[in-house]
């Protein structure tokens, strides 16, 4: 059996704190977009066997299942069950995996997959408090993910320089993008002149990207987890909040409620690696992938590789063939990764990038014609995943 995908957007991705999303709560960002896909979708939204949403730090404003809160506040019917899921990183893409899962088993016919992370509202490792043997016999577990960068750095011989150049194409991509997957979402935002008031407005883009970016400018920030490394903040992806969510069917599904399909999900593949350097996870993920998938790299038209860090997204490029910049550099007209930027311009709020990432790649396929598109991430702890998707025609 086939897993289709019906429709995949997201909200605008916005700065940790600073941005437009920084005092709205996360369950109204993931409810806004379920509610606004449900209806544009025009489904019954009692025909929908299950939610699976990916939530990296599910805690505080994002816990108690966040997923059947958000499902509630949607105004999805009680009879629809919903599950909070987390790989990390790779959480909102997991939750595409879990809900194909579902359809190709059998056991479902409608599923509603999505991602969400509010930065702003749960910080990055939360409440996290490491077993106290394990943190001596395996620290590496719990290492700052900017140490994992930094030793991709020394171990791959990537440059300061050469992270720099990468950094600054992603916002100059990202700049010059236009996002048709982007739901606008309401936002309360803080009045800078009476704290007390708060004004709601609706935001329509992602507000990270620095079209102004030089490489002189990016040279001159010092860098963030080592006095002597490579990696700033310039060069790293931003901490960020937003939801995103995919709405998959079988081919019953589409039949029987008359849904026209954008993709299929093809394979799903995940791995571990070092997690001192997790992120190569992708060199290990995509091979595994297109083995399964039984295809080649040429078949694929389109990459998106999320972008945690300048250095791991780059070594990853170079160690699957496409590391020359006319795959990725804003002025090449024959670029096919990241072709609209990624998470170092764009942000990375955890637990919705898998997800949100589908819906850009989803996105570009439709509008280029490309056949084969594969989105991979590495995750923290060491690991990395993979998913083929398909084109409808």
């Amino acid at each position: 059996m086939e897993a289709y995908i019906v429709s995949a957007q997201r909200t605008p991705v916005c700065r940790k704190g600073k941005g437009a999303f920084s005092q709205t709560r996360p369950e109204d960002l993931i409810s806004h977009v379920l509610k606004t896909m449900v209806n544009q979708s025009k489904i019954d939204p009692n025909n929908i066997d299950d939610f699976v949403l990916g939530c990296a730090f599910p805690e505080a404003e994002q816990g108690t299942n966040i997923a059947r809160i958000a499902s509630i506040m949607a105004g999805l019917p009680e009879k629809v069950p919903a599950i909070t899921i987390n790989r990390l990183c790779a959480s909102g893409l997991e939750s595409i995996a879990a809900a194909a899962t579902k359809i190709m088993s059998g056991w479902s016919d409608l599923v509603i997959a999505g991602g969400v992370e509010s930065m702003s509202y749960v910080p990055m490792f939360g409440n996290v408090i490491p077993h106290p043997v394990l943190e001596k016999t395996n620290p590496e577990l719990y290492m700052s993910m900017g140490l994992t960068a930094e030793n991709i750095a020394s171990r791959y011989h990537v440059s300061r320089e050469d992270q720099d150049i990468f950094a600054l194409n992603s916002h100059l991509k990202a700049a010059h993008s236009k996002f048709n997957e982007i739901i606008p979402t309401p936002a309360i935002i803080q009045n800078a002149d009476n704290p007390e008031e708060y004004n709601n407005i609706v935001q329509e883009t992602d507000d990270g990207v620095r079209a102004s970016s030089t490489l002189e400018g990016l040279a001159k920030l010092k860098t963030v987890f080592l006095e002597d490394g490579t990696v700033t903040a310039g060069n790293s992806s931003q901490m960020s909040d937003g939801a995103s969510a995919c709405i998959l069917a079988s081919k019953k599904a589409l039949e029987q409620y008359g849904l026209r399909p954008i993709a299929k999900i093809k394979h799903y593949a995940v791995i571990g690696c070092k997690a001192d350097e997790m992120g190569v996870g992708p060199v290990l993920a995509v091979p595994k992938l297109l083995q399964e998938a039984k295809l080649n790299f040429s078949d694929i038209g389109l990459w998106e590789i999320n972008e945690a860090f300048a250095v791991q997204a780059l070594y990853c490029a170079r160690e699957l063939g496409l590391g020359d910049p006319v795959n990725w550099s804003f002025d090449s007209d024959r670029k096919k990764l990241n072709i609209n930027g990624g998470a170092i311009a764009l942000g990375h709020p955890l637990g919705c990038t898998g997800n949100k990432l589908a819906a850009t790649l989803l996105s570009n396929m439709q509008k280029l014609g490309i056949k084969y598109g594969v989105e991979t991430l590495c995750v923290g702890g060491g690991m990395g995943v993979a998913a083929l998707f398909e084109l409808c025609e």
